[in-house]
């Protein structure tokens, strides 16, 4: 089997963790106790990949939990599924890392990082054939960015060759919770960059415009947001879950779409999107899930599309449907837009197929795209950064617990050489590329 460790860190991870699991033990026919009540042997078929078989047939997630303050632990306890998750798997401090970056990665964090790497290693020995890592987690605060920055370097440092995949939650304009987001933000993505092999990124501004616009909900909570991250997170790891027409894996998805080692940032979407009271008046079909797929309004990350360019994208589609239609209709809309693809990746869409829906569905489709618009995203961090930075200001919280200013000054750098190497293959043209390799030639 190829098994999957994962690991969610800080409030928001754990959060959106929780509801992962939730989401995919009622796809696997799991309840809250780990007992299996699913109507079909496929969804037992490949149940190891995220879940270990205990004693008496129980089926317990292979996740660890990591907060820097135990109340996230309390509720997720709490929760309808706490009793499914192995109680040594919950390692929590009992300071907090007070939105500090710092705090999380050297000081309060530092001395926990022992503990959770033992968990993973004893989780990780007992996989057959471990496929690799998968981290959630938020940016903005304290233990999201700074603590789980300091397990992905350990982790890559001693399983070099395992792909570590991150659901990353980025800090949006108009959903702040806290004044020095864009430090904890450039900071960890700077670590980012070098540590992770594949990252979608989430963001809560996009996702609230879903709630308001296409789920038409008065008030959205951070439940209703939970549940779209996880539909995303359920529709990405459905290849992995269960036998399909197409299979992809996170190495397939690593290796068709990042083109280049640092671009390793993609935008996810979801379809179908519609609003409760108009669900009984459609039937979906594939033109037209493949057209919302393609909807900017329908991604989860607030940056459009349509300002840059798509070097890669792929496709996973769930249900009952003709993997030839499915080509068919990927091939024309890269062919009536081929203006959003850069033109030197010919054929740049991967496509999946699974035949097993998700609950209430009769068929969906998951959207992963590695477009360079995404660069809007890592400017706006980028200017609040500097803004704050210029004057220096809440810089002590930091240096207190022992960073440097210089880190800041690395940290800000490799986002700004990230931004100019998007803003290079935005505008690279096929003729230019040929005539530099003549060049190189003669």
């Amino acid at each position: 089997m190829r098994e999957i460790v994962h690991i969610q860190v800080g409030q928001a991870g754990n959060n959106i963790g929780s509801k992962f699991w939730e989401v995919i033990s009622d796809e696997h026919g799991i309840d809250p106790t780990g007992s299996f009540h699913g109507d079909t042997d496929l969804q037992l078929e490949r149940i190891n990949v995220y879940y270990n078989e205990a004693t008496g047939g129980r089926f317990v997630p292979r996740s660890v939990c990591v907060d820097l303050e135990h109340s996230t632990m309390d509720t997720l306890r709490s929760g309808p599924f706490g009793r499914l998750f192995r109680p040594d798997n919950f390692i929590f401090g009992e300071q907090g890392a007070g939105n500090n970056y710092a705090k999380g990665r050297y000081t309060e964090g530092a001395e926990l990082a022992d503990v959770v790497l033992d968990t993973v290693r004893r989780e990780a020995e007992g996989c057959d054939l471990l496929q690799g890592f998968q981290v959630v987690h938020s940016i903005g605060g304290g233990t999201g960015s700074g603590m789980a920055c300091l397990l992905l370097e350990k982790i890559r440092e001693e399983y070099p060759d395992r792909i570590i995949s991150t659901f990353t939650v980025i800090p949006s304009p108009k959903v702040s919770d806290t004044v020095v987001e864009p430090y904890n933000a450039t900071m960890a993505i700077a670590s980012l960059i070098e540590t992770s092999d594949e990252t979608y990124i989430i963001d809560n501004e996009a996702l609230h415009d879903i709630c308001y616009r296409t789920l038409k909900l008065a008030s959205p909570s951070y439940g209703d947001l939970n549940h779209l991250i996880s539909a995303v997170m359920a529709g990405v790891t459905t290849c992995m879950r269960f036998p399909g027409q197409l299979n992809a894996d996170l190495r397939k998805i690593k290796v068709n779409m990042v083109p280049f080692p640092r671009l390793h940032f993609f935008i996810p979407g979801f379809a179908p999107l519609t609003s409760r009271g108009d669900r009984v008046y459609r039937n979906y079909t594939v033109p037209e899930l493949v057209q919302q797929l393609f909807d900017a309004k329908n991604l989860m990350a607030a940056c459009d599309p349509r300002r840059g360019k798509y070097l890669t994208v792929a496709s996973i589609f769930r249900g009952r449907m003709s993997t030839r239609e499915v080509d068919e209709q990927m091939v024309n809309i890269q062919d009536r837009n081929s203006s959003y693809f850069v033109e030197w990746i010919p054929n740049n869409v991967k496509t999946a197929v699974c035949d097993i829906p998700p609950r209430g569905l009769k068929m969906c489709a998951t959207f992963i795209g590695n477009n360079t618009a995404i660069q809007e995203l890592f400017k706006r961090i980028g200017e609040a950064f500097s803004a704050m930075f210029r004057r220096k200001a809440f810089l002590h919280w930091y240096t207190g617990e022992g960073m440097e200013e210089n880190e800041f000054r690395e940290a800000e750098s490799n986002m700004i050489d990230l931004i100019s190497e998007y803003q290079q293959y935005e505008h690279a043209t096929a003729d230019e590329d040929s005539d530099a390799t003549d060049d190189d030639n003669y």
